[in-house]
């Protein structure tokens, strides 16, 4: 058991583990600032720390689990995240007009999250079977099915931002199986085109003024500008230093939105300033490091394509979060992994991780 323990990647788990631990350290007096929190409520902290010690767990059963029993399950998994996806759409409860979770008690399942390991578990597998005839165009619209059923139930709930990540997803694990670049080239067209439509035919009126904002935020300041202006003046008011943890006008005074999950990245900026930022950027750099090496290094095209999905997500979900908080990337409700208050995220981002610690184990144990 030692021995197994002595394989594990420690860089990997060390910066999970300080990323996990900053956000309940910034989460905290969040929960004491009033209004979001009637009445200090710290629910929120604790609901986290609970989630915390679940995502853990789930890591070490993972890493202490074969990475191949995920391949031999992938269809089940899949016929069981469809299912999830289409009960929401049933039973979800509507939060902020997203009917994306399915409520127990006093608990929230948010299931498209379990979902983008799902769908990278399917990916793996589908393309580690075809690694002899990849080059093949029939693969992208084969692998593209399972895509495109599921981006069409999480857009109705509407989770625009989930869609874009599953997407993402596809068409990063088509660059690393080695389809042929004009393949990706003609995708790139087609998706442009396909935003067109969405634009005029799909994406409802919110959606459209958050991409808009972009350009102007302050052409609507009290409405689809607010969470991009409030963020922004967060996230420029903390100075080298910042104004310290729990001391935030714009987090604690209420002004952010959503603090404690979209725009957490806007918190970190205020009260820890330029260096929170910069320890935070570099432990999320080191964790997307580590995951692509263990993809690299992986003993078989199953384990690469696995961790190398698994750290696709990671990195649209860090780049969009973090975009959106600084003004650059439209407002999608997208979590920052390992910070953004969630537990279907964390919990999900925990097993994410648990699996490429089983990949890099297995790679260990074969080369020594």
């Amino acid at each position: 058991m030692v021995k197994n323990i002595l394989k594990m990647d420690w860089i990997l788990l060390a910066a999970a583990l300080l990323l996990l631990g900053l956000s309940l350290a910034v989460l905290y007096p969040i929960s004491h600032s009033g209004n979001n929190f009637v009445g200090n409520d710290t629910s929120h902290f604790f609901r986290q720390a609970i989630f915390a010690v679940i995502g853990i767990f789930l890591f070490l059963a993972f890493s202490f689990t074969d990475y191949r029993i995920f391949r031999s399950v992938s269809s089940a998994l899949f016929l069981v995240g469809i299912f999830l996806l289409f009960a929401v759409l049933v039973f979800g409860k509507i939060v902020n007009g997203t009917s994306g979770w399915i409520s127990f008690g006093v608990v929230n399942f948010q299931p498209v999250e379990i979902f983008k390991l799902i769908i990278a578990v399917v990916l793996a597998k589908y393309f580690s079977l075809n690694v002899k005839t990849i080059r093949e165009p029939r693969h992208i619209f084969i692998s593209l099915v399972p895509v495109a059923l599921s981006v069409a139930l999480i857009m109705l709930q509407p989770d625009l931002g989930s869609a874009l990540v599953i997407v993402g997803t596809w068409a990063g694990v088509l660059l690393l199986s080695g389809v042929k670049k004009r393949y990706l080239i003609a995708l790139v067209i087609a998706g442009l085109l396909l935003g067109i439509f969405s634009w005029h035919f799909v994406l409802k009126d919110y959606q459209k003024q958050r991409i808009m904002v972009l350009v102007s935020p302050t052409s609507d300041p009290h409405g689809a500008g607010y969470n991009v202006l409030q963020s922004t003046v967060a996230v420029g008011s903390g100075g080298v230093w910042g104004k310290g943890l729990g001391h935030g006008s714009q987090s604690q005074l209420n002004f952010l939105p959503e603090k404690h999950t979209d725009f957490i990245f806007a918190v970190i900026a205020e009260e820890l300033g330029f260096t929170g930022v910069v320890f935070v950027l570099i432990l999320l750099f080191v964790i997307l490091m580590r995951l692509f090496s263990i993809a690299r290094e992986s003993r078989d095209n199953f384990g690469k394509l696995l961790v190398g999905a698994v750290a696709i997500v990671f990195f649209i979900q860090i780049i969009v979060n973090i975009g959106m908080n600084i003004g650059i990337a439209p407002v999608a409700g997208i979590p920052l992994p390992l910070l953004s208050y969630g537990g279907s995220s964390l919990v999900a981002t925990c097993a994410m991780l648990g699996i490429a610690e089983s990949v890099y184990r297995g790679s260990r144990q074969r080369y020594g």
